[in-house]
């Protein structure tokens, strides 16, 4: 049996998920997570072969949960499996050490065959994200730029910036600066949708 762990907020798309993979004779869905933080508690309580994980969750990304239970449990395989086909995303979660990276939209039957080959030790990655995500080139952002853009995306001003990452007020409006430019946007708030948008965030 390859056993597995489930990280999707939605209660209802994680039912219908654990319900398709349970009818799998070779697969058991032996725990649910509905943020980043609780699937890392599941995956280290259960010690999956496999940690299927969405990437837009509350309390911390999936991509952020697949880097940590990939430390923990090196032996886990970690899928993501997103609604949100972004290059950036797929860059991170490959950065990260997942081993499959798949959308939503794809067909039951191909979920459970990526689980599969994922235990076997192969690499899934949607084909079409896959040729996206060459074309975009990688993110230009720095670590620090993407700190900087991430806390200016709910409107905060350079000071709460500032205070929050614990730099000086001209750091902050540096970095913004920066990535205003490298993002080849007119303000910070541009930046910011363009970042999101490109799954550099």
């Amino acid at each position: 049996m390859i056993r597995i762990i489930l990280a999707e907020d939605q209660a209802m798309v994680r039912g219908a998920l654990v319900t398709l993979l349970g009818l799998e004779g070779d697969i058991e869905v032996v725990g649910e997570a509905a943020s980043g933080p609780e699937a890392v508690a599941v995956a280290r309580k259960t010690e999956p072969d496999v940690a299927l994980l969405d990437v837009e969750m509350p309390g911390g990304d999936g991509i952020t949960a697949a880097e940590e239970i990939r430390r923990v449990l090196p032996g886990c395989r970690v899928m993501i499996l997103t609604t949100f086909g972004r290059p950036g995303y797929l860059r991170r979660a490959m950065e990260a050490g997942a081993a499959a990276f798949l959308v939503k939209d794809s067909p039951a039957r191909e979920l459970a065959a990526a689980v599969r080959r994922v235990r076997a030790g192969e690499r899934v990655i949607d084909p079409g994200l896959a040729a996206a995500a060459l074309s975009a080139g990688p993110n230009p952002l720095s670590g620090r730029e993407r700190d900087v853009l991430a806390a200016a995306a709910d409107g905060s001003t350079i000071a709460d910036i500032a205070a929050r990452l614990h730099l000086s007020e001209g750091t902050v409006r540096n970095y913004l600066s920066s990535a205003i430019g490298k993002t080849r946007t007119r303000n910070r708030v541009e930046a910011v949708r363009h970042a999101q948008a490109q799954g550099w965030l």
